[in-house]
């Protein structure tokens, strides 16, 4: 069993739980996923199954959007409501002046990592650092926010003040600490109320699968070649195909900086790219002898 299968995770499940029920129902050990969502969160989550497992790298680099709720007025240690409270005040803004932040948070910024997440330092899990009380000084990483708007208007609840944004970002980027700069441009606390993804490159929740489907085989791998459509297709004659299925380094026979390699039958084999000497070496070897 090879190929891409889109799930529309639900709350209260890892993206590690997902990958193991569907292994189970699937029979294949031979799965993964791309972009981990918290379990608080829902929606689009990527799986690769057998041979796609190799192309996980070019799925995880694609662009995300999602849909978040969020409350202005406090701060939790893990940046959104499964935490504990740490900063408080009473919100003073109004939907102008949301707008109006939103509209600024558009372009490529430093992003603190948030210290519930699974980022390295120095071999240790972030969350590992802040479960045992250590200090740490959180890493920032640049992202980009592509877009991000407001959806609906403002709620006012308890004293604090609530409202949903839409936004497309780049590959790992925290909503969760979107949604606290928000706060902090607004010179107040932001946390996350709920997310749900709604699309991963070109994956979107509305072609998505429930767990219900799965067990009921009720879905639709998608094939390597389908979910690289912006990347060129070749089909190989037999001399090439051999050499490329011995992985020899060539010269170039496609212009573009890579390519999805075929056989006569439409077998995905390899992605070729180009290097800085001019020639062509494999990147990913899809289709291996004897494997």
């Amino acid at each position: 069993m090879n190929g891409i299968l889109v799930i529309n995770k639900p709350q209260n499940y890892t993206s590690r739980d997902i990958v193991n029920i569907v292994s189970k129902k699937l029979g294949t050990k031979k799965i993964g996923h791309t972009g981990t969502l918290d379990p608080l969160a829902e929606g689009v989550l990527v799986l690769t199954i057998g041979r796609a497992l190799k192309i996980s790298e070019l799925l995880t680099s694609s662009q995300k959007e999602y849909i978040a709720q969020v409350i202005l007025g406090y701060e939790t240690d893990t940046l959104d409501i499964t935490g504990k409270e740490t900063k408080k005040n009473y919100p003073l803004v109004s939907e102008a002046m949301v707008r109006e932040v939103l509209h600024k948070m558009v372009g490529r910024h430093l992003q603190e990592v948030p210290i519930y997440s699974a980022v390295k330092i120095k071999g240790k899990k972030l969350y590992e650092y802040a479960r045992n009380n250590i200090p740490v000084v959180l890493p920032k990483r640049e992202i980009e926010i592509y877009d991000i708007s407001l959806v609906g208007s403002l709620s006012y609840v308890e004293n604090n003040v609530e409202f949903t944004i839409k936004c497309k970002v780049s590959k790992g980027t925290y909503i969760r600490s979107l949604i606290r700069d928000i706060g902090y441009a607004l010179g107040t606390y932001g946390t996350m109320k709920k997310l749900v993804r709604i699309r991963q490159g070109i994956f979107t929740i509305d072609k998505s699968y429930a767990l219900e489907d799965i067990a009921n085989r009720n879905y639709k791998l998608i094939s390597i070649k389908e979910a690289l459509p912006d990347i060129k297709c070749i089909t190989l004659d037999n001399n090439l195909l051999k050499k490329i299925k011995n992985g020899q380094v060539l010269e170039p026979f496609f212009d573009e900086e890579m390519a999805l390699l075929l056989d006569e039958r439409g077998k995905e084999i390899a992605i070729y790219r180009q290097d800085e000497k001019k020639k062509v070496r494999p990147y990913k070897m899809i289709e291996v002898e004897n494997e």
